[in-house]
């Protein structure tokens, strides 16, 4: 892989894996350099590199960077063992919501076990493969995902999206806006409204970012914007992702998500959610197990430096919701279009993958 233009969102070369720093955008567009796993893991948590399938990605390349940390240690196999073990524990920890981490991780650590026997230089080499592996096929499926979405969406549509659910958020293309680019691409005359998405504003700094460079006709809009377009007849659908959802259909995403489809059921606007299969967790029964992680209050309390609350105030900023899936018109994925999200439609989905 190689920097190709500046929305790839990580390249991996020599050893080394190089991500896009998007906390600095829009402003700069900078790599990290990262050439140990503790470095990927703190690269995650602090948001350098965000997006469920972006951070799942990422994690199955620290791994590969830990398999080449311990061959540059003179590892032996039984101490390679040990050091990748410990490795995935501390790249699982970095972001507890999104589920793509933990599906990479699993994914390596079955690779693990089904060649125990390699020699180190080969388990190296055989973890990046895999990595590289997971790569590609975020991409592919992105393709496939938007595709699938297009058929959603009119021509003339005013969209809705929260958050950052693009290429900077997965291998590439992106899972909500590979939506809107494949209804471009099939030349529907579309126009995107973003939410900022506070506190980090990612919609404001990221997704603005992409339409821009993509000539995507766009409008940001203030998170408390959304209802009043809505009420103004504006917005023809809700285009978001997801960052896990449950096995009945429950999705995890950006907070703010469930107030939209709250507001998009009272004025019959379809809500959507665009994600991967590898972002589907049928081991939880609901949106009710969903572990939802809990920012810094300096997230809130701060923007670009400035402080924007008097000091002592105090803050609860949870970084994901969870929207029941009775709110959700449809699920897209690779696979297909989920309509009425459920249990045995999900189940179904997976048997059809």
């Amino acid at each position: 892989m190689t920097a190709e233009n500046e929305l790839l969102t990580m390249y991996w070369d020599n050893e080394c894996l190089y991500m896009l720093d998007q906390r600095l955008l829009p402003h700069r567009v900078e790599y990290l350099a990262c050439r140990k796993y503790p470095e990927v893991a703190g690269a995650i948590r602090d948001m350098a590199v965000r997006g469920a399938p972006a951070i799942g990605i990422a994690a199955a390349f620290g791994m590969a960077i830990a398999a080449y940390e311990g061959l540059a240690k003179g590892y032996d196999q039984p101490q390679m063992q040990a050091h990748l073990t410990g490795a995935a524990k501390e790249l699982f920890k970095s972001r507890p919501t999104a589920v793509n981490l933990a599906w990479a991780l699993e994914r390596l650590n079955r690779w693990l076990s089904d060649n125990a026997g390699l020699p180190p230089q080969e388990t190296a080499a055989g973890l990046l493969l895999e990595a590289e592996k997971i790569y590609a096929e975020d991409l592919a499926n992105n393709r496939l995902l938007g595709i699938n979405g297009a058929a959603l969406v009119p021509d003339g549509s005013c969209i809705l999206t929260h958050c950052n659910a693009g290429a900077l958020a997965t291998g590439g293309y992106g899972t909500a806006l590979g939506v809107v680019r494949a209804a471009v691409e099939e030349g529907k005359d579309v126009h995107v409204y973003i939410d900022e998405t506070r506190p980090l504003l990612q919609g404001a700094r990221l997704t603005a970012f992409e339409m821009i460079h993509e000539n995507i006709p766009a409008t940001l809009i203030t998170d408390n914007c959304a209802g009043y377009l809505m009420k103004q007849g504006k917005i023809d659908l809700i285009l978001v992702g997801a960052d896990r959802i449950a096995a009945n259909g429950d999705v995890a995403n950006k907070i703010g998500t469930y107030a939209l489809a709250v507001m998009a059921a009272y004025h019959a606007i379809p809500f959507y959610v665009a994600a991967p299969l590898s972002t589907i967790d049928l081991t939880l029964p609901s949106g009710e197990e969903i572990v939802i992680e809990e920012r810094s209050p300096e997230e809130v309390l701060y923007c670009g430096g400035q402080a924007l609350a008097p000091e002592g105030i105090n803050v609860y900023s949870p970084a994901f919701d969870v929207t029941p899936a009775g709110l959700i018109k449809a699920i897209i994925t690779e696979k297909g279009v989920v309509y009425s999200p459920d249990q045995e439609k999900l189940y179904k989905l997976f048997a059809k993958g």
